[in-house]
């Protein structure tokens, strides 16, 4: 309702004076009698600012305008009879005609009071609705002549009377849920009778604009005026129900946190009889905690302070347990707490040669690392990259580093990581924030040097979350990661005495930068010899001892592990290797177990079919019966293979036709040899010409193996010369080398990898560039004997040692 005006003030606004009854609500009689009175022809005007009077209800204003001071003397000692409209803009202060409305209400001046403020108040009373026609004074007030302004008729009926039952129900509500109004005011609206008074009165009472309320004096019909009413009373108490709603759920919430804090109290109280706080006793043993860590200076300061401010805080609000949680994150990291180096390099070397078989570059890298300690007794560790294929050792052997140098291990799984804060921790006023993982595993190691893998660092990938592979910059550089900064915890950390070790399996989808903070070991893969000593002294006896064997239950020869090794499996690494032995141990285990009778523990070649089917035979050299084919020797993501270059001559034009699967490089390789034959064919004594008189075909078996690379350069020239040649290829040769047109040849890569496969496949001898003696002279001598080694400049060499003068049975007459 209005607070300007509201039904707990209309008894004290009707009383008069001490002489003066109380006026009662009007009545059929009063109403009847002001309805027949004449409306008159002119009458002064009292511009009202906020307000507005309707007919039979009776209001208090107060005047303070010098004109309308003027005006209320004047007719209050006259008939006391005036006409009141509210002004359109109460902001007006001399208001002229155009300031009003033309709707207004003919009052009668019941009394006027002079206040103790100065101000002049009077009591009037609506009597009528009127119409401005003209403005005839404006000085020293405004005066009008007036037009009645009245309803035709009063509507009655079933509806009428139903919609007025209404106007009553939910005045009757808002007052009961208004809690300003006395509930008095419900009687004063159920004792009028008169549907007229009863909507001016509410309408006047209403909690609505002077717009609004002059809308509804200026709607002529009484059944129009009373269904705008409704609306108007429909949307304020739907209003002031929502606004009570309101109101009680912040109470209800206001009065569970006091019930909380008077029972926490009384809990506080009850722990303080028993013996002590527990939040204080909380903050006693952090100090404790605190006593044992070699904290650096920064450190302690901050959990000096943090933990005084954790003393404050009370323990019900929600700051208290992100505090709490960052002065535990605080006590448990391993500041300058860094575990003994044993620098017994002898015993290093052990622990190395017991756990992984090979790898003699990664071991010597370790073994130096830990003789430079053992000397300076101080230095930041090295920050080493293991690169190479799956399965050949890269994050076990981590362990194995950890253990001879006596450090705590951890490993840390990069593989999919994709935001920034798994690296560098979120900041500590986040709900549930913690530190990065570099931090968390820190803290779980218990010191600031351990050997740190990060795994498959080249499978980071990054998103809208950030870039975990730039956060690492920091954490991998050796002059960054001695302040290294966690958002979590807020203070420089030093990483420089960790021994970070990464893996990866290919260098490619590293970002430089980070590429270039690391010391790059590659770990080739696995030759056959390795891969029998890695089977016969670490998987076997782990497998045996994995399914309840030992090694009286099962035997495996060097030749049946070397079987299963070339037939059954196809990897740089021994992860295949591995499964494929534990299937033989499973199949030895289920014969025990079934009591079946085991006369032999030793597998033979056709036992090892029954238990994993037939092998894939391995290439071998096909002899040098035929023109054009010659051994080469390539290399691949599972260890180095022999392939065979296939040339075929037939009459044409001189077209060179290429089919195998070949790549872009591989091809190129193929037009420079038929190109530097062309130009050099007196060599050979070939005539120019027949290279116009027959079309090439160069074929390289198993068409469903992509094949690429310059490395098949001189193998591809010496078919090619073979089959214009009709010459034989040397027996059991075979080759590798990139060629040029000025015919150079190259070193290429892979070396080792394509010497063993050419031990595999029975080749005694072996052509190479000059350069790539150096990669020939790092191999173990045992797997060089038997081996015959020529190195060559150009391609002239090549030919005059691959080709004999003899030529193939069934030869070509090439003319």
């Amino acid at each position: 309702m209005n607070d300007n005006f509201d039904f707990k003030n209309l008894a004290i606004n009707q009383i008069m004076d001490e002489e003066t009854e109380f006026i009662p609500l009007l009545s059929a009689d009063d109403e009847e009698q002001m309805n027949s009175e004449k409306t008159p022809e002119e009458l002064p005007i009292l511009p009202l600012r906020n307000t507005v009077l309707f007919p039979g209800v009776v209001i208090p204003i107060t005047v303070g305008r010098d004109k309308s001071i003027k005006l209320i003397k004047e007719a209050y000692q006259g008939n006391k009879t005036l006409g009141v409209v509210s002004q359109k803009n109460d902001s007006v202060e001399d208001p002229k005609e155009i300031d009003l409305n033309t709707i207004g209400t003919v009052a009668y001046i019941l009394k006027m009071l002079r206040m103790p403020d100065g101000n002049t108040t009077v009591i009037i009373q609506g009597k009528k609705r009127f119409k401005i026609n003209e403005i005839t004074q404006n000085e020293p007030y405004l005066k009008a002549k007036i037009e009645a302004f009245d309803q035709n008729e009063k509507p009655s009926g079933k509806n009428f009377n139903a919609l007025v039952s209404s106007i009553k129900d939910l005045a009757s509500q808002i007052i009961e849920q208004s809690p300003n109004i006395p509930s008095e005011a419900t009687f004063a609206i159920k004792n009028i009778e008169s549907p007229t008074f009863l909507i001016n009165f509410i309408a006047s009472n209403m909690k609505g604009s002077v717009s609004d309320k002059q809308a509804l004096l200026e709607i002529p019909e009484l059944n129009e005026r009373a269904n705008k009413l409704l609306a108007h009373l429909s949307k304020e108490l739907q209003l002031l129900e929502l606004k009570n709603d309101i109101q009680s759920k912040v109470r209800h919430d206001l009065d569970r946190q006091q019930r909380e804090y008077f029972l926490n109290q009384q809990i506080k109280q009850i722990q303080e009889e028993l013996g002590g706080d527990p939040v204080q006793q909380e903050i006693e043993d952090f100090r404790k905690k605190a006593e044992k860590v070699k904290w650096t200076k920064e450190a302690k300061t901050r959990f000096d302070k943090e933990l005084e401010k954790l003393a404050r805080l009370n323990p019900q609000a929600a700051e208290y347990s992100v505090q709490h949680n960052y002065i535990e994150t605080l006590v448990e990291l391993p500041w300058l707490n860094y575990s003994k180096d044993n620098f017994d390099l002898k015993r290093a070397q052990k622990i190395l040669d017991r756990d992984h078989f090979g790898l003699e570059k990664v071991k010597e890298r370790i073994i130096e690392h830990l003789a430079v300690l053992k000397l300076k007794g101080d230095m930041k560790s090295p920050i080493i990259c293991l690169y190479g294929p799956p399965g050949v050792g890269k994050t076990s052997l981590g362990k194995s580093i950890a253990e001879a140098i006596g450090r705590k291990y951890i490993r840390m799984s990069l593989g999919g990581l994709r935001d920034e804060a798994e690296i560098r921790g979120h900041r500590k006023t986040y709900i549930g924030a913690m530190p990065g993982r570099i931090i968390q595993n820190l803290k779980k190691a218990g010191t600031s040097n351990p050997v740190f893998v990060l795994d498959e660092i080249d499978k980071l990938s990054n998103s809208h979350q950030g870039d975990p592979s730039s956060a690492m910059l920091e954490v991998l550089d050796p002059e960054q990661n001695a302040t290294f900064y966690d958002n979590f915890i807020e203070l420089d950390y030093d990483l420089s005495k960790v021994l970070f070790i990464a893996t990866a399996n290919s260098l490619s989808s590293i970002q430089p930068a980070l590429r270039d903070r690391m010391e790059i070991i590659e770990m080739t893969g696995y030759t056959v010899e390795e891969k029998i000593q890695i089977a016969k002294t670490h998987l076997l006896p782990k497998l045996l001892a994995n399914h309840g064997l030992s090694k009286k239950h099962l035997q495996l020869s060097p030749a049946i592990i070397e079987k299963i090794i070339i037939e059954y499996t196809r990897e740089s690494g021994v992860r295949l290797l591995e499964k494929t032995l534990a299937k033989i141990v499973r199949n030895t285990a289920k014969q025990i177990a079934m009591d079946e009778n085991v006369k032999e523990n030793k597998v033979s070649t056709s036992q090892l079919q029954q238990i994993l089917g037939p092998g894939h035979s391995k290439d071998k050299y096909q002899g040098n019966d035929v023109a054009g084919v010659v051994t080469g020797l390539a290399w691949t993501s599972v260890g180095g293979d022999i392939l065979f270059i296939e040339t075929s001559l037939s009459k044409g034009k001189g077209k060179l036709t290429l089919t195998g699967n070949l790549g872009e490089v591989m091809k190129e390789s193929a037009v420079i040899a038929l190109a530097y034959l062309k130009s050099h064919a007196e060599i050979l004594n070939l005539d120019t010409e027949i290279f116009d008189k027959w079309d090439i075909h160069i074929h390289v078996p198993e068409g469903a193996t992509p094949k690429d690379g310059p490395s098949a350069g001189i193998t591809m020239l010496t078919a090619i010369a073979s089959a214009f040649t009709q010459r034989k290829v040397k027996s059991k040769m075979a080759m590798t080398g990139e060629i040029t047109l000025r015919g150079r040849v190259l070193p290429v890569g892979g070396i080792k990898e394509k010497i063993l496969a050419a031990k595999r496949a029975d080749i005694k001898e072996i052509i190479l560039s000059e350069d790539n003696k150096k990669d020939v002279d790092e191999i173990n001598k045992k797997y060089l004997e038997g081996l015959t080694f020529h190195y060559v400049k150009n391609m002239i060499q090549v030919v005059e040692i691959a080709l004999l003068k003899q030529k193939v049975k069934s030869k070509i007459q090439i003319v």
